[in-house]
């Protein structure tokens, strides 16, 4: 198993960020239930587009505990389509306990008959909604964390979801963001449109969607969607290690943590986590070598992924290897060699030529690996906030013309 390598005890340290809460005690961490299914440990593995397929959960998986770990988004139109890639990410492994899967969409109907889909051939035991998603060529069409502006949308496609998976006792769950901006907060009547049409839980990403995902998250507004609702609440954002989960959870309430970026090129952080909620101080310090053999593991799992496409499978390496040895002292050449790799045997031969022993730099422990980017500018469809409803001809221009649909 991957957790069988090498670990040590290290202090939880602060990573500068939330520091008024740090957590001395062990908060109140129990089992969540989704409908008929319980999770033991509430760690979610947030769905991330070109991330989280199968085989980047299963090796999250190893390391953490009994949580639940999101296949990457599914659109809504191309499952409908039967768009092979569509169909490729909706695939999961044999050893994955929980299958959960992520749908998205803006046009209500569409989204119902891929539930559907979902219900009809038994492709997951959980369902969660993505309304989370702040990429413009999403939200410029009324889709992702633009949606929940519109009230009648919004609740007609939870409800028609919800409707589809009570037949199959599949829980659905749905993922929000704060707000289009802080002008235009949304995340508390979300909250209770979601509970109130059946979902089984709600994670906040506890930023807006103009914060894209720039600056520190807003925990307050964990806290605030905690206190309006019945349902579990999973916090998101800026968990960069295990501390920062504690510090969310005890400073919250929220029922369990949800880790995007935190676990790119750290799915080990799963296994601190772990840890951490059992009052264990045990944190994973891998050396180069350790995570070299992370890497390798890796690109022969997406080579089954891609049936046998070894080139195919590096390639999509490529991004997961940058975040891997972020803070290793690899050097530039060493960099580019990885980026120039198109199979298995070019990976083994850049790898052969570091030196195992290297530590990550103790300055880049539990910090964020990719770029921290902000939103310049929210795109909306056409007097997209002006009416918190929808008319008929901007449902049909909405509709017509869902994103991601041809190119996928």
């Amino acid at each position: 198993m991957l957790h069988e390598q090498i670990i040590r005890n290290i202090d939880a340290t602060d990573n500068g960020q939330h520091v008024s809460g740090s957590t001395t005690t062990l908060p109140a961490i129990k089992p969540v239930q989704l409908g008929s299914i319980k999770v033991p440990t509430p760690v979610v593995l947030s769905p991330m587009a070109g991330v989280t397929n199968w085989p980047f959960r299963v090796i999250c998986e190893e390391y953490g505990p009994d949580g639940l770990y999101v296949a990457e988004m599914i659109t809504a139109r191309a499952l409908v389509a039967r768009n092979p890639k569509a169909l490729r990410l909706c695939e999961f492994a044999p050893s994955e306990k929980i299958r959960s899967l992520q749908l998205y969409g803006v046009n209500p109907s569409i989204v119902e008959q891929a539930a559907r889909i979902v219900v009809d051939e038994n492709m997951a035991d959980h369902v969660d909604l993505n309304f989370g998603c702040p990429v413009p060529k999403v939200t410029r069409r009324g889709g992702g964390s633009a949606l929940p502006w519109k009230l009648d949308i919004f609740q007609d496609l939870i409800h028609r979801v919800v409707q589809v998976c009570e037949s199959a006792n599949i829980p659905v769950t749905v993922k929000i963001r704060v707000g289009i901006d802080h002008e235009h907060e949304t995340f508390l009547e979300s909250g209770r449109i979601a509970q109130e049409e059946g979902c089984a839980a709600v994670t906040l990403h506890a930023r807006t969607t103009a914060e894209y995902y720039g600056g520190h998250s807003d925990w307050s507004k964990i806290t605030q969607l905690v206190e309006v609702l019945d349902i579990p609440v999973f916090g998101n954002g800026d968990i960069w290690g295990a501390q920062d989960a504690l510090d969310m959870v005890s400073e919250t309430g929220c029922a369990g943590v949800a880790i995007g970026r935190g676990c790119q090129g750290r799915p080990w952080i799963f296994s601190d986590i772990k840890n951490a909620f059992a009052g264990n101080n045990t944190r994973m310090n891998l050396n180069l070598g350790e995570v070299c053999n992370i890497i390798l593991k890796h690109a022969k799992l997406l080579v089954e992924f891609y049936d046998g496409d070894e080139r195919m499978a590096v390639h999509d390496l490529r991004k997961h290897i940058a975040w891997y040895v972020k803070g290793y002292a690899v050097g530039g050449n060493t960099r580019r060699a990885f980026m120039e790799c198109e199979s298995i045997e070019d990976l083994t031969r850049v790898i052969d030529g570091l030196d195992p022993s290297i530590q990550i730099a103790a300055t880049q422990v539990d910090k964020p690996r990719g770029r921290v980017k902000f939103a310049k500018k929210v795109h909306l469809p056409y007097g997209w906030l002006e009416s918190r409803s929808t008319t008929s001809q901007m449902r049909e221009d909405l509709f017509g013309n869902d994103p991601m649909y041809a190119s996928y």
